[in-house]
This record gives structure tokens, sequence and C-alpha cells, in this order.
């Protein structure tokens, strides 16, 4: 089965490469400036040039602050990119995994969200994830949207390398410990992205649709910080240094941010069989692999 890839060169696109053949996939890697998801007749030539059996859009724009100031650039890659994709991918008649965020809840339930909760994105970056969502539903029958949280890996920006990069640099790190979510490793996604590949691949059942797929348990940025500190004192005889909590208020970022936007992940399971990972373990392999051990 031959997958086309966006954001190729993130996160999620890289371990969706590195573990495609795993899963005896061809997977065609495609990122800027090769494809720009914004313009849909470069879309539509790669797509008929390549001729995909599914499509999984692993590109965005995520820098949640950042939204708030290039608001323009933000809604173009996260709405009007999964747009084109979804137009093109009914025209050319296949289906579409689409990537979507934890964001577009505003964290006021102190449940975990289920897929049919009400949205109500709290700042730019979540609200142009949301428009991306409605745009993949409205186009194009055959979807999956997956809905994911708080990413990390080995690959790329994220809380993780940005928190082991401090502590070289500070002993006193101030992190937010009043919001509340599941941390997911990159690699697990890609996992849980590939099992239901797989699942179109060898089944005209599937059940089309929203999901949730993240870390196991429910956690802070404080205690994550905590824990990636105490996980890579096993590894590494560097100093590590104090993890100081501080109230949301304490720490303002332009961007306002869910209070808790944890996922229930049980329907993935149902339709697709897949298991969530503790978060912890998850996040132990990852720094070993950081840490080339």
């Amino acid at each position: 089965m031959k997958i086309l890839v966006t954001g190729s060169k993130g996160q999620l696109g890289r371990e969706l490469i590195s573990q495609g053949k795993q899963f005896n996939f061809e997977i065609l890697s495609f990122d800027l400036p090769e494809l720009d998801i914004t313009d849909i007749i470069q879309v539509e030539k790669i797509l008929s040039n390549s001729q995909p059996s599914l499509v999984i859009n692993a590109a965005a724009y995520t820098n949640v602050d950042g939204a708030e100031s290039e608001q323009t650039l933000a809604y173009k890659v996260n709405r009007d990119g999964p747009a084109n994709l979804a137009k093109a991918c009914a025209k050319a008649n296949i289906p579409l995994i689409h990537i979507s965020t934890d964001y577009v809840f505003d964290g006021g339930k102190q449940a975990p969200y289920i897929e049919t909760d009400p949205v109500s994105p709290t700042g730019v970056y979540g609200k142009s994830k949301e428009q991306g969502e409605i745009e993949v539903r409205s186009h194009l029958s055959r979807h999956i949207i997956l809905r994911t949280a708080w990413l990390y890996g080995i690959h790329g920006q994220n809380f993780v390398k940005t928190m082991l990069k401090l502590g070289k640099e500070k002993k006193i790190i101030k992190v937010v410990a009043d919001q509340y979510g599941c941390p997911t490793s990159a690699d697990d996604l890609a996992e849980a992205v590939l099992i239901i590949a797989d699942k179109i691949r060898n089944s005209s059942k599937v059940k089309w649709g929203t999901y949730h797929y993240c870390g196991h348990g429910i956690t802070t940025w404080h205690k994550f910080a905590e824990t990636i500190f105490e996980i890579t004192k096993e590894y590494d005889s560097i100093g590590i240094p104090k993890i100081k909590p501080v109230t949301t208020a304490e720490y303002p970022t332009k961007a306002k941010r869910p209070a808790f936007s944890a996922l229930d992940c049980s329907l993935i399971h149902k339709n697709f069989g897949i298991s969530l990972k503790p978060w912890q373990e998850s996040l132990k392999r990852t720094i070993r692999a950081l840490k080339n051990i």
C-alpha cells in the first residue's frame, strides 16, 4: 500500500517514515518546499502523479503562542491546507488521516473529553485546527480525524527537548502546575496512525470519523517536567534543576491554554483495538533515545 505523508520533516512525519517499513507500507514523504498543502494546484498535481492509496496529513502550524500574531499563516496551514487535501482526496477517491489537537477544547470539563464533546478553542491555534476539522468533514466522507495531545519526540522542537536544554542552563525552572493533559510520544502516535492505515488497507468496514489518541495517564506540565529530570538522572550525571511550580496567572502567555485537556481514548480502542501506553514509559524510551543509550 502506498501512503503519502505530508509534513514529513516534523515530529510525527519522521516517525511515520521510520515505522512505515515495519507495516510493509510504501511511504511517499513530502514537506516544504516540495509540497505546500496551502496550494491546491500543487496538492492535486502531487496526488495525481504519485497515486497513493491513502494520505496522512502530519503538516501543521503548531506554534501555539506564535499563532496569536501569525493568524493568517496559522489559518492558511491548519484550515486551508486540510481543506485542499480533503478536496483532492475526494476527487481522487482516496481516504485521509488528519491529525488534530486537544486544544480544540476549552478545558472547562474536568473529565477526559470524548470525541462528541462540544469544541470551544480558546486561542488561534486551537481555532485554526477546529476549522481544519470542519473542512475535512465537509469535503471527504472517508476520513479519520485523530486528535492528540502534548506531543513530544526525538525530532523537532517540543517540551521534553526544551526542558533538557534548560536543565543545562538553569538551576531553577518555573513550570505551570495548573494545566492538566496527557503527554504523547510521537513514535506511539505514529504506530497508532499506521495501525489505522493497516485497517484501511485490509478492511472495507472502517468506522470513519473523529478519534482521540494520547499517552495513558493525566498529569500537569510541572509533573511532566519533574519526571523528565527524574528519568534523565538515571542516565546523566549532570546537575538536576529545581522545578518550581507556578500558576497560569503567574506565567502569562500570548495564547490562553485549556486548564484541562485530557482525552478519553476508549473509542479508538473499541473500533481499532489500539491501546494506550503509559506516558512515563514512553517518556523513558524517548529520553534514552535522546541520550543515545
